[in-house]
């Protein structure tokens, strides 16, 4: 099975997605990451307010095979989680580039976004 990489997204080495929309971010894991995880149990997300540099733990997806830790593609502030994750972390398996999206961010630096992997990069490394 292909997994699924979107054109209009930009993508880190670790496997989070970034949607960019004026000076906020959604964020995610890819298609590639949830099935190389399996079933998602449990997310453990931020609170709204925290501050991350890119590079920093964002949160943690715990699946059936391990526990794994989201990075954060940029620095930002988290201005708005996904609550719906914690009672169906499931979704992220069923949708992960809309319903199972992980953090809003304001982003800090948006010359940071064009350092992500585009679309066609991310799909070399995958």
């Amino acid at each position: 099975m292909v997994d699924e990489v979107r054109d209009d997204l930009r993508y880190t080495k670790t496997h989070e997605w970034l949607k960019l929309k004026d000076n906020r971010a959604t964020v995610g894991i890819t298609d590639h990451a949830q099935s190389q995880l399996t079933d998602i149990v449990f997310v453990e997300l931020p609170p709204v307010g925290k501050i991350v540099n890119k590079g920093d733990e964002l949160c943690v997806v715990e699946s059936v095979k391990s526990v794994s830790e989201v990075y954060s593609p940029v620095s930002g502030k988290v201005v708005n989680v996904n609550k719906k994750l914690e009672d169906s972390p499931e979704t992220i398996n069923k949708s992960p580039y809309d319903e199972g999206w992980l953090v809003e961010l304001e982003i800090k630096d948006k010359s940071e976004v064009d350092k992500l992997l585009t679309a066609d990069s991310y799909k070399k490394q995958i």
